[in-house]
């Protein structure tokens, strides 16, 4: 059994990896573009609002900051694409491996420490709650307030062109949508939410890592692929929800499995439990599916 402490770290996490999975759902689903630039942009986040924070700046200014530097980041990656034709693919993996170079300049060293520096927690630890539920109660408004903006665009008209340039490119054309527009929004929009992912991790932490974004895609496939097989995505809103959902859930499950002792698994195996958890979330819904079917077939 996991401790309180243990249960509200998971679920803060998974929070704070729900708002990548939302970039990721952008990115993947909405665009069918495959995007790794999320492993530069969550360390640009966390880097740029640290600096700023320790620099004086209103952490909620520093974390908006943060927002604004992940949206630059992708917008290269897109005009990397759209402008000078590079596979999408690629264009992701040299704006990542350029934003490795841009964090050390930007903190100057390795990593810079928070705690002792006044974030956008700082405040709600005078609510009366205990210290560990802070993080999850300001993080649930956080995803809440992201989760509605980012339905109310995708129900927007624009949201509705990004939908279709990802959908079908060539017929979006034909209706006069302007596809290159759309993707560059659209991946900017991506990594700027990644980017105020890796703001708050690093304010919740207490520090930001040029390290710490090794893995984030995964994790924030993970989350999306995990939720999906949880909720099924047949709506905007329903897929949203299962990002935060399967966030909350590949968290919670990392965390039992790390604590159980029969497993005898170590914070080592971190990487081995996704890969796991990633397959068994590809696979069952194909499972499942098989079983509905012949179960179906069987009744008849």
């Amino acid at each position: 059994m996991l401790s309180d402490i243990a249960l509200y770290g998971a679920i803060e996490t998974g929070l704070i990896y729900g708002l990548v999975a939302f970039g990721v759902y952008i990115s993947f689903r909405v665009l069918d573009f495959p995007d790794l630039t999320v492993d530069g942009s969550f360390p640009l986040g966390a880097a740029v609002a640290a600096i700023l924070i320790i620099d004086g700046v209103n952490p909620w200014l520093a974390t908006g900051a943060a927002v604004l530097a992940g949206m630059a980041a992708g917008a290269v990656t897109a005009i990397l694409n759209v402008k000078l034709k590079i596979l999408n693919l690629l264009a992701s993996i040299l704006t990542m491996i350029a934003l490795y170079s841009v964090n050390l300049r930007i903190m100057g060293r390795p990593n810079v420490a928070l705690l002792t520096e006044e974030t956008v927690l700082t405040p709600w630890y005078d609510l009366g709650l205990a210290y560990h539920q802070v993080p999850v109660v300001l993080f649930i408004i956080v995803i809440a307030i992201s989760l509605v903006l980012l339905w109310r665009f995708m129900k927007s008209e624009t949201g509705l062109a990004m939908r279709a340039t990802g959908a079908n490119a060539r017929m979006a054309r034909a209706q006069g949508i302007a596809t290159g527009a759309m993707i560059i929004l659209g991946v900017a929009l991506s990594n700027g939410l990644v980017g105020l992912a890796g703001a708050l991790f690093a304010q919740s932490q207490g520090a930001a890592d040029v390290t710490m974004g090794v893995g984030v895609i995964v994790i924030g496939l993970a989350s999306l692929i995990g939720g999906e097989a949880v909720i099924t995505p047949s709506s905007v809103l329903r897929a949203l929800i299962a990002c935060v959902a399967g966030a909350i859930i590949y968290r919670l499950a990392i965390a039992f499995a790390l604590n159980a002792d029969m497993l005898g698994l170590q914070a080592q195996d971190l990487n081995l439990i996704t890969a796991v958890l990633v397959t068994l979330a590809i696979v069952l819904p194909g499972v499942r599916n098989s079983v509905v079917s012949k179960f179906t077939r069987d009744k008849a």
